[in-house]
């Protein structure tokens, strides 16, 4: 079984910081990319950032210059660095990992349970 899990959120003001971290674990092949989303209060889940196995990332508009992500292949992890963050940052983070596990020899998406980032003005 696979197992995508994120930590890192919490409460920070405006213009603070903010490092998520998600770890995919278990019986995995190979992992294409990683990214995260967002959904907050009454919006649907949105893309904030992503990154292949080689390097290549894609940023929302929105984050493009605040937000790096980054990723260990090593340790099948992902970090979110966040700064200057923004009121209109808050949401749950969710974490998305584009992979083949061992047992189903197929591509498909496992998502964690999210965490939430808040941040006050």
């Amino acid at each position: 079984q696979v197992q995508v899990v994120e930590s890192g959120g919490g409460l920070v003001q405006a213009g603070g910081s903010l490092r998520l971290s998600c770890a995919a674990s278990g019986r995995i092949f190979g992992i294409y990319a990683m990214g995260w989303y967002r959904q907050g209060p009454g919006e649907q889940r949105e893309l904030v950032a992503s990154i292949t196995s080689s390097g290549d990332t894609n940023y929302a508009d929105s984050v493009k210059g605040r937000f790096t992500i980054s990723r260990d292949n090593a340790k099948n992890t992902v970090y979110l660095q966040m700064n200057s963050l923004k009121p209109e940052d808050t949401a749950v983070y969710y974490c998305k990992a584009a992979l083949i596990a061992t047992l189903t020899k197929a591509p498909q998406d496992y998502w964690g349970k999210g965490t939430l980032v808040t941040v006050s003005s």
